[in-house]
């Protein structure tokens, strides 16, 4: 499970990143402690190119009765991801990434459990899969989610955690988004574990628990 991530850089470092001066968010700010049911920086392919805008984290399909959804569907499994049609539907035309710099998971310690934030070795942004959808309320206002899709853990999150959000490969990234590929199967293959030489991770503050909490200092190595 994927629970909370951060993303530090500027605007100007993800629009050098994604190739793109398409941006909708108004205001946005670095997250030290990203979690669910937040609005969070997310990147789709328009016609003209990439965009960078918000979506808010936990899934509510097209199809569903409510909004209630979106707190529980903040994961999809790769695994499963191509078992349902609904979902094959989303896999080949609504893909998203989520940019990052780190993510968090618990490591258990005996009775007690230590964060870990696990990010690139040379500390650069990498690019989370996900999957989004529209839902659309009875007054026909529209609320635009997304859920990160998670697979087996590598090398280095299996001594944390047993299961890592997809990272895709940074010449994966464009067939990713590309919204004129509709193969799910082999878009499906572009979700796998990522090179666990390329990454580290080190433990950090407790206070990454509470989602109320959002500063810097929650990045730095206790």
């Amino acid at each position: 499970m994927c629970g909370r991530y951060t993303i530090t850089v500027t605007m100007e470092e993800l629009m050098l990143e994604y190739y793109t001066q398409d941006v909708t968010i108004v205001n946005y700010a670095p997250k030290y402690n990203a979690a669910p049911m937040q609005y969070i920086p997310a990147v789709i392919r328009s016609g003209a190119g990439n965009r960078i805008g918000q979506l808010r984290w936990g899934l509510v399909p097209s199809w569903a009765k409510d909004d209630k959804s979106g707190s529980k569907m903040i994961n999809i499994r790769a695994e499963t991801l191509t078992d349902k049609p609904s979902f094959r539907r989303l896999l080949s035309s609504r893909r998203c990434v989520i940019p990052a710099d780190g993510f968090y998971e618990w490591r258990n310690q005996g009775s007690s459990k230590q964060p870990m934030r696990i990010m690139m070795r040379d500390g650069g942004i990498f690019s989370l899969a996900g999957i989004y959808d529209i839902w659309v309320d009875a007054d026909e206002k529209k609320l635009a989610t997304c859920a990160i899709i998670t697979t087996e853990p590598n090398d280095l999150t299996a001594e944390i955690h047993n299961r890592m959000p997809v990272i895709l490969r940074p010449e994966d990234v464009d067939q990713w988004l590309d919204r004129s590929n509709h193969d799910v199967d082999r878009l499906a293959k572009l979700l796998k574990p990522f090179d666990a030489e390329k990454m580290k991770a080190y433990p950090v503050s407790t206070k990454v628990g509470n989602v109320r909490n959002d500063s810097k200092d929650l990045i730095n190595e206790v």
